[in-house]
């Protein structure tokens, strides 16, 4: 089995959690103190590992483009005035190659997936969603690369939810515990409230071997009125083993606003610069009773 160098990120979402911002802006450039949250995932990437990426992207996300795109100028002018330091933020994204394609109509996270197979091909890629950052020490997605390399199956990276949550995500059955390893009897996309197998969620990072491209390309509709990822990786598991993996690290929200302002104000807080400040800040608010509803 080829070791994992693609990924596909899907950036097609309407973002209408998050409207009036995101009329005109994608929500993947909504910037988490100074960096979007697409940056995060593409960061992420580099540091599992991959070389290529495909962002999957939809009607008015040129913007997302134009970031990952070199701006001469910027850096020419960061170079003269010996801002290094800035230049190699700036130019963190050209150490992997970055494609786009589009998702012409907004049939769900199945199909965005589909949309990037032919620049896939016949290897096993990674997808990395946009709503979930990850903060580890050993990548996120670089413990489910290695996973891969020793079982050589398709790895769904998930974590533990409250019981009461598990109906906002896809969940696991789990049938053979090894660690923080699990083979996986079946996937649930989203569950009604109180019939969850487990409460081990899909967490938005997967491994997936080329084969799941068979089942994505029957276009069968699922939850929600799309076409489902976890219906087709609960089909592929019909022909191969996939596993699950409980991933080391933090994960952040950012595809719902308490979850951004949370995530927003934590990533401010190791800031240096904004630490001290911020924090006398947040006890003004409480203390004072600043913010009235």
């Amino acid at each position: 089995m080829k070791s994992v160098k693609k990924a596909i990120i899907p950036a097609a979402g309407l973002g209408t959690r998050f409207l009036p911002a995101t009329k005109a802006m994608p929500k993947e450039m909504l910037p988490i103190v100074d960096k979007p949250t697409i940056e995060y995932i593409v960061e992420e990437a580099i540091a599992s590992g991959i070389e290529d990426i495909i962002i999957v992207t939809g009607k008015g996300k040129r913007a997302i483009e134009d970031h990952f795109d070199n701006n001469f100028e910027l850096e020419d002018n960061l170079t003269s005035k010996g801002k290094f330091e800035m230049l190699e933020k700036v130019n963190q994204s050209s150490k992997v190659e970055i494609h786009y394609i589009r998702q012409k109509e907004p049939k769900g996270l199945g199909h965005a997936v589909w949309c990037a197979r032919k620049f896939i091909g016949n290897e096993p890629f990674a997808v990395l969603l946009g709503d979930d950052i990850v903060q580890a020490s050993n990548p996120g997605l670089k413990q489910l690369i290695e996973q891969f390399e020793d079982t050589s199956s398709s790895i769904i990276g998930v974590q533990q939810v409250p019981s009461e949550e598990t109906h906002r995500y896809g969940i696991i059955d789990p049938s053979v515990v090894d660690g923080r390893l699990y083979q996986v009897s079946n996937f649930v996309e989203k569950p009604e409230q109180g019939t969850a197998p487990s409460n081990l969620a899909i967490m938005g990072r997967y491994i997936l071997t080329p084969e799941i491209f068979n089942f994505l390309e029957q276009q069968e509709i699922g939850a929600g009125g799309e076409i489902q990822l976890t219906d087709a990786i609960q089909k592929l598991n019909e022909l191969q083993k996939v596993y699950a993996y409980d991933f080391e690290g933090k994960r952040y929200d950012v595809g719902e606003k308490l979850g951004f302002v949370k995530t927003t104000i934590e990533m401010a807080l190791r800031h240096e610069e904004l630490h001290d400040e911020l924090i006398e800040f947040l006890k003004d608010v409480l203390n004072k009773k600043l913010v009235k509803l």
